[in-house]
């Protein structure tokens, strides 16, 4: 099955989002951008280089996916934290815990909690949370806050505005809700039906 139909788009550094109807091919890009998928023609390309001349693990931690569902693994949120760590080799103290979890607008009392019985709100912050701890380029975030009523929404996006001032990592954001890709994202490439059908600056490209 024919997903995407010769799309071509330029992401730059910063926020930026892919936004267009579900099964438009979104998530898809994500996935095409850390190699979880390879093209069957043309190529993807990050920081100039076809991403298929990159180690693939090395890639996925430099270019790290948070997925739409939340998947932590057994334990507590420091456990996700420091598993996640030691995955690019390194460990991360208490300290560092509470650090990243502040980077994802968790109090740092959820370091003990119990990731698996956290809200979905509470365990998408998590999940950025454990990505960040991989100290990562680029998050691919797919549909962030699909899932989470007003209130967790606006945590999110709070969130993820924090993380794009505060740290040096450019966000890649999937999404439906165009108010949400004009309220984050400098950068916006529309997808419709395997294609894209814009790209621009936010704020010009909305307008038109």
């Amino acid at each position: 099955m024919q997903v995407l139909d010769g799309l071509t788009a330029r992401i730059p550094a910063g926020v930026s989002s892919l936004v267009g109807p579900s099964g438009s091919g979104k998530s898809t890009v994500l996935r095409l951008l850390n190699r979880l998928a390879d093209p069957d023609s043309g190529a993807v390309r990050y920081r100039g280089e076809d991403v298929r001349d990159v180690d693939a693990l090395g890639l996925r931690r430099e270019v790290m996916l948070v997925p739409q569902q939340p998947a932590l693994l057994e334990g507590t949120v420091a456990d996700n934290v420091e598993f996640a760590a030691s995955l690019a080799g390194r460990s991360v103290s208490e300290a560092g815990v509470e650090a990243l979890l502040g980077h994802a607008g968790l109090d740092p009392s959820f370091a003990d909690r119990d990731g698996l019985r956290l809200s979905v709100g509470e365990k998408q912050r998590a999940m950025l949370a454990r990505a960040l701890a991989l100290e990562p380029r680029v998050l691919l975030l797919d549909e962030p806050t699909s899932a989470l009523d007003g209130e967790a929404r606006d945590a999110i996006e709070a969130t993820i505005a924090m993380l794009a001032s505060e740290l040096d990592v450019s966000i890649v954001l999937v999404t439906h809700d165009i108010e949400q890709a004009r309220r984050l994202a400098s950068w916006i490439v529309r997808v419709e039906a395997g294609h894209s059908i814009g790209e621009g600056c936010a704020e010009e490209l909305l307008r038109a």
